[in-house]
């Protein structure tokens, strides 16, 4: 309980108490004594007083009482007391509660909450509560708010949501209109529909996902697990532009977490520079957290050094986060003796990521004991990630039967790389079924790969309609392999097309042939092929050898067999015979059955025969059996 400054006759204003939760108490008007005229009024009012005037020993009481003068306070309390003035009986109250007297203090506190006194019935209220008596600190702070006193409203609020009781809202509401700065923070967070989600205020880390350890990729990739939040379009509605309000009149009085929160409700919505502000007046108050989420705002806006200077500052305060981030700054500059340092202070500081950050450190540098080791402790403290990452590396090391706890463990807690590992571990046993569940699952949190092979096992099973809605899910996230898979099933449903005939248009590309290009542009070796066939058969001669050369060029005896075709048919005959070699020797019959026909019109017929021979070995069979006749027809040749 604290102090109360009587400014008058009648009326009692609470002075800070030693102790109390400063977000819970009413600022202090400005001290008389830090007046021009403190003096002067100091000495009226002990003239008034000494003569026997109630309201001067009030006031003169409150006064010496803010200033720590407790005996010179205690006289002119108790004199006004003794006139009946309640403002005093409260305060007298306070100088009590301070001297340790809790029990004297309650008795004055009554005295003037009866006598209608506001604060004194708040005072009362806040007694009786860290008594552990919650009806009689119901009974007296609801006089204090229905009275209109913000504190008592405030600390009602604050008694019933610790009941759960809906009734809390409305009090925070009357305690923030009348400027209590902690009320609307809480109504604030009340009226937030993610706020419920946040109980430790950490809503505003802005979370970027770690890049998970997959079967088939390194478990580094380069990332490491920092907290950051993606945006969100819209401006708020309702509640939450409610809330929005709340925490930015708790942000304009001086209130750190409100501050944060509304810089990430800004950023959320697309307003950096807002939010950049607000995070500044938060970190500058000495909010750690916002100190990480201006830093990460800073670096996204590119100045990284900035950033950094933020981040320092956070994390030498205690924030986790930041040293994640600082750990994951030096890590890619090549400072891994730094970076490991920030992630051990990240780790300390309670934040899990730090171990799984320096298991990904310790991976990248092939130090796999230790690697395995960080990766546990994560695991163990229930990071589904390392719980991921750790699997990966028992299997890499040849124990799947160690390996599968730890994938079921991070999937069953959302992992979705940990529920496609699933699903190759389940098919490299030959569990098709298990590992369709797996994937299926993954899929539907939107992981491409397994959206891939989702709609290759529906695509085996016959099930088209259903197989192209998985192949477009993963051809829309990047995958040349489901764009290819994809446009083979939408080019199985259309008839070839011709030539266009003389003077006719070039017909437009259809959805089939975008996604034939979508994947050759991407690598695809053999949408490469199919893109130039298609292109061959508009007529477009240049497209199809361009797309030939890439494929050709990229290891396709496919491309290179049609390569030469192409450039065969233009006239360019030694070409097409290398490319020919190529296709051949990579183990192509058809191309090898054209150059032994090469060959054989040349007479160069003991060549011709070695094609032949290559030719009847590669197949297929009516390649095979072309390659047997002309091969028995050189040879009558060669014995004639």
């Amino acid at each position: 309980m604290g102090p109360r400054r009587a400014s008058g006759p009648g009326t009692a204003t609470g002075l800070r108490a030693p102790g109390a939760h400063d977000a819970s108490r009413a600022r202090a008007d400005q001290d008389p004594s830090e007046s021009p005229e403190s003096d002067e009024n100091e000495a009226r009012h002990r003239r008034a007083a000494d003569a026997g005037d109630t309201t001067s020993m009030s006031t003169l009481g409150a006064l010496l009482l803010r200033r720590g003068d407790l005996d010179g306070a205690e006289h002119y309390l108790r004199a006004a007391t003794a006139d009946g003035d309640r403002a005093a009986a409260n305060n007298l109250g306070v100088l009590l509660h301070q001297r340790g007297y809790t029990d004297d203090a309650a008795d004055w506190w009554r005295i003037a909450a009866v006598a209608g006194s506001a604060a004194a019935a708040h005072s009362l209220g806040r007694h009786y509560r860290e008594r552990g008596d919650e009806p009689g600190a119901e009974y007296w702070l609801r006089q204090s708010a229905e009275q209109g006193h913000a504190l008592g409203a405030y600390a009602l609020a604050d008694l019933l949501e610790h009941r759960s009781d809906v009734g809390a809202e409305r009090w925070l509401r009357v305690a923030a209109e009348q400027g209590h700065r902690e009320a609307a923070y809480r109504l604030a967070r009340l009226l937030d529909p993610d706020a419920d989600d946040d109980p430790d205020d950490t809503a505003f880390r802005r979370r970027q996902g770690p890049r998970h350890a997959t079967m088939g990729r390194s478990a580094t990739m380069g990332g490491f697990a920092v907290r950051k939040g993606g945006p969100v379009a819209g401006a708020p509605a309702g509640r939450a532009g409610e809330a929005e309000q709340w925490y930015r009149q708790a942000a304009a009085r001086g209130h750190q977490r409100a501050a944060l929160r509304l810089g990430a409700l800004l950023e959320q919505r697309g307003e950096p520079k807002e939010a950049g502000r607000w995070y500044l007046i938060s970190a500058k108050a000495g909010e750690p957290r916002a100190a990480c989420a201006l830093g990460f705002l800073l670096r996204d806006a590119g100045d990284v050094e900035s950033a950094a200077v933020w981040w320092l500052r956070a994390a030498q305060d205690g924030d986790g986060n930041a040293a994640n981030a600082l750990g994951a700054l030096h890590a890619a500059r090549g400072e891994q003796q730094t970076a490991e340092r920030w992630y051990r202070a990240a780790m300390n500081a309670g934040d899990v990521n730090g171990s799984y950050n320096l298991g990904l450190l310790c991976a990248a540098q092939d130090r796999t004991p230790q690697a395995e080791q960080w990766y546990r402790r994560a695991a163990y403290a229930g990071h589904r990630e390392a719980a991921n990452a750790l699997a990966v590396l028992l299997l890499q090391a040849g124990d799947a039967a160690g390996a599968e706890p730890w994938f079921s463990k991070a999937a069953e807690a959302g992992s979705v790389d940990a529920a496609f590992n699933l699903g190759i571990l389940y098919a490299g046993r030959g569990e098709e079924r298990m590992a369709l569940v797996w994937y299926e699952r993954a899929a539907a949190a939107g992981h491409t790969e397994a959206a891939l092979q989702v709609g290759m096992a529906l695509l085996h099973r016959g099930e088209e309609q259903e197989a192209e809605r998985h192949l477009r899910c993963a051809a829309g996230g990047g995958s040349a392999e489901a764009a290819f898979r994809l446009a083979g099933v939408l080019d199985s449903r259309q008839p070839p097309p011709g030539p266009p005939a003389l003077g006719e248009a070039v017909p437009v590309k259809t959805e089939c042939e975008e996604w034939y290009e979508r994947a050759a542009e991407q690598g695809h070796r053999r949408a490469q092929v199919r893109v130039g066939m298609l292109a061959a058969a508009r007529g477009d001669i240049d497209s199809a050898a361009r797309w030939y050369r890439e494929a050709a060029e990229a290891g396709s005896r496919n491309g290179a067999f049609n390569l030469g075709l192409l450039l065969a048919r233009e006239g360019s005959e030694r070409e097409a015979t290398l490319w020919w070699v190529r296709a051949a020797n990579e183990g192509h019959g058809r191309a090898a059955l054209r150059l032994a026909l090469l060959a054989a019109r040349r007479g160069e017929l003991t060549e011709g025969q070695r094609w032949c021979a290559r030719a009847v070995e590669l197949g297929p069979a009516e390649v095979a059996e072309r390659a047997a006749r002309l091969r028995e027809a050189l040879h009558q040749e060669l014995t004639a």
